[in-house]
């Protein structure tokens, strides 16, 4: 029999450990086994905690789940987009919209990506304080703009990262988890998320109107190429559809980046060592012109660093599924409709699989080492048939986008400052980063 988690109370189960302290709470329910039953009273859930039994739900019987509660519970953001949509339905978008992440298209994303970054960097003030983690949402959504729409959405920046709070917000408040039918109730947070949802909606619409009429786009983007796209019946995608794709796109691929870029700025400022190294190959590699894609082969030490930071602090810090049949998970028989957590945090910090997990080591990614970890000890991207279908793209901006900033300006942190992790639906800093910017 799976085991409970510690910390369970009557009535109310896990919630009061885990609205204390999300993180901690998950990661001493790792270390009861390779499994660890959870209560809540809204939910009852199995934490799974080895990577072959991820493998096992993920890849070898993905049939047997769907995507879980919270997932389903996104689709009132998200709809049916790639991100939430199920069986054909899915598998059809993602055909369609895969042409768009082909290796030669993400590689003429390369140029936009560093003039777009350029362009921001060139406005920060020698000694000048700013909030870097919201310098980065504005650019990795002006990337996304030009490079999968052909828009320009520096105007929509502020509405956009205004809904995307109030809309965010509804997803880290543990009293979800520990009040049935909180969501329904008309509180501040449930009315907020309402109109944050609205917003989204209407800009998204407003995009795919503007792409019918011929306003919008070049007829190559992928907002373009998915209008025109036909199933063999001619059949093409509804406005609704397309507000779908487009909102989760455009969610999905500037979030996670700059995300990622925010905590690894973080460790760069914390860790002087590791950015005097990466310093030194821009200045090898690049000498300083800006860098291309060309170039990516030669950023080897830069790819380690990002890859280390989302090991760190993976931007989707958490996924779950539910079982949509009766079928046994490491020879325990799991019911239909129990959901299923795996947390890329407590395994990408695993003892068992990365050496002196809490260290920033990006050097671990070099050699052939690393080539040897399990597939799901290291997965910031998801994995399976449902793994990102951007995981190139993200890679790509990253690397790019670090080097081009780090060759640009030297960032700090005050020695004080303590960094606040929410955990909503991709793990962010509470209130921002705070940061120091000094021209190279």
């Amino acid at each position: 029999m799976i085991p409970f988690a510690r910390g369970r109370l009557p009535v109310v189960g896990h919630f009061a450990a885990y609205a204390r302290d999300s993180f901690a709470f998950l990661e001493e329910a790792s270390r009861v086994g390779p499994m660890a039953r959870i209560e809540f009273p809204v939910l009852k859930a199995v934490l799974v905690n080895d990577p072959d039994l991820v493998e096992d739900i993920f890849i070898t019987q993905h049939r047997h789940f769907s995507k879980d509660m919270f997932a389903r519970d996104l689709k009132r953001v998200l709809g049916e987009g790639l991100l939430t949509s199920e069986g054909d339905l899915w598998r059809r978008q993602r055909r369609l919209a895969q042409p768009a992440f082909h290796r030669e298209r993400i590689a003429g994303y390369a140029d936009a990506m560093v003039s777009a970054t350029e362009a921001t960097v060139d406005a920060f003030r020698h000694g000048e304080r700013r909030d870097l983690h919201a310098d980065l949402m504005k650019l990795t959504l002006q990337i996304v703009g030009r490079t999968l729409f052909g828009v320009d959405t520096h105007a929509l920046a502020d509405e956009i990262g205004e809904a995307l709070e109030a809309v965010l917000a509804r997803y880290v408040d543990p009293i979800a988890m520990g009040v049935p039918h909180w969501d329904k109730l008309p509180t501040p947070l449930n009315r907020r998320f309402v109109a944050g949802v609205a917003q989204l909606d209407r800009i998204m619409r407003d995009l795919v109107r503007s792409h019918r009429a011929g306003k919008t786009g070049n007829g190559h983007d992928l907002l373009s190429m998915l209008i025109a796209a036909r199933d063999e019946d001619g059949t093409g995608m509804s406005d609704d559809q397309l507000r779908d794709e487009t909102l989760t796109l455009i969610l999905a691929g500037h979030e996670t980046t700059a995300i990622a870029l925010t905590f690894t700025f973080l460790l760069l400022a914390r860790h002087p060592d590791v950015r005097a190294k990466l310093e030194a190959e821009l200045a090898e590699v690049l000498g300083g012109r800006s860098p291309t894609h060309a170039d990516l082969p030669r950023l080897a030490y830069a790819e380690q660093v990002f890859k280390e930071a989302m090991r760190l602090y993976p931007p989707a810090w958490s996924t779950g599924r539910e079982a949509v049949t009766d079928v046994v998970v490491g020879g325990e028989p799991i019911e239909k409709g129990t959901q299923l957590w795996v947390v890329q945090w407590n395994l990408h910090r695993d003892p068992r699989f990365h050496r002196d997990p809490l260290v920033f080591d990006p050097s671990r990614w070099a050699g052939d080492a690393h080539k040897k970890l399990h597939r799901f000890a290291y997965w910031p991207f998801g994995g399976g048939p449902r793994m990102c279908i951007g995981h190139g793209f993200a890679m790509m901006e990253g690397v790019l986008l670090l080097s081009t900033i780090a060759q640009r300006v030297r960032l700090s942190i005050d020695p004080g400052h303590q960094v606040e992790l929410v955990p909503s639906v991709t793990l962010r800093p509470k209130g921002g980063l705070p940061v120091k910017a000094e021209r190279r």
